[in-house]
């Protein structure tokens, strides 16, 4: 009985996907042509898209112009100043459209980017989400929420959680600093920014203690605020914290 009720709403879904389809064809969320699937880039966009691929930095996720052979790879700056959090992957570099991809879900509310954001991410952390036992987005203050009305993260997060099944916890880490912009900061003056800005609640610090936290954001810039959201979840119980992204800042990037 419970497998044919499932069965007849799976087939509703489907019927209601295929009129919605009908009345509102599918576009590109990148340029807004047709498409065959909702959320889906144009081959066109696609193309433009800079993914991250083997060979990278173990750590930091950084892609190597050149193998460097086998082993694990380390970037210099992975040695000399090693990250707070354990690993970082990110699924493009922030060029082009990806870039306009981040700066649609974030500032135009294009709400409905938050599912092809993630599911590209799904895919370039897949190892991160298979060690993964909950994935907490990176806070926006409670003044920039309010102005903002929503946090990219946390919709990246629960798009990433919906895909994979790793629970979201958006409640597990504060930010309790008003920081200013980080449009730039210099690597040290980002750092200096962030001192202090993130917390742990007391309520949340039970359902975090052993647990591996994979930390969720839109884009990598030099790792400062990744280092301080997860300084703070470290200090509060958390096993491990990684890193995933969408997008990673070419050049001097963490």
């Amino acid at each position: 009985m419970v497998a044919a009720a499932r069965h007849l709403a799976n087939g509703l879904r489907a019927i209601r996907g295929a009129v919605l389809g009908l009345v509102y064809p599918p576009t590109c969320p990148g340029c807004g042509a047709a498409t065959a699937q909702p959320h889906a880039l144009c081959p066109a966009c696609w193309a433009q898209l800079r993914f991250i691929e083997r060979p990278f930095c173990q750590r930091l996720g950084t892609p190597f112009a050149v193998d460097h052979g086998t082993g694990p790879l380390l970037s210099p700056r992975a040695m000399a100043d090693p990250p707070v959090f354990g690993r970082a992957r990110a699924a493009v570099l922030y060029d082009g459209i990806a870039r306009d991809l981040v700066h649609r879900l974030k500032y135009d509310d294009r709400l409905d980017l938050a599912p092809t954001l993630a599911r590209m991410m799904a895919t370039a952390g897949a190892e991160l989400l298979g060690e993964a036992d909950c994935l907490v987005p990176v806070p926006l203050h409670r003044w920039r929420l309010w102005r903002r009305r929503f946090n990219q993260a946390a919709l990246l997060a629960q798009g990433i959680a919906d895909l994979k099944g790793v629970p979201t916890q958006p409640r597990t880490l504060a930010r309790v600093k008003a920081t200013r912009s980080q449009v730039g900061l210099s690597r040290a003056a980002r750092a200096r920014n962030l001192q202090g800005a993130f917390r742990v609640p007391d309520a949340a610090r039970p359902g975090l203690q052993g647990r591996r936290v994979l930390l969720i954001d839109d884009v990598a810039t030099t790792g400062a605020t990744a280092n301080a959201a997860s300084r703070a979840l470290l200090r509060a119980g958390a096993a491990s914290v990684d890193l995933l992204t969408f997008a990673l800042v070419a050049g001097e990037t963490l």
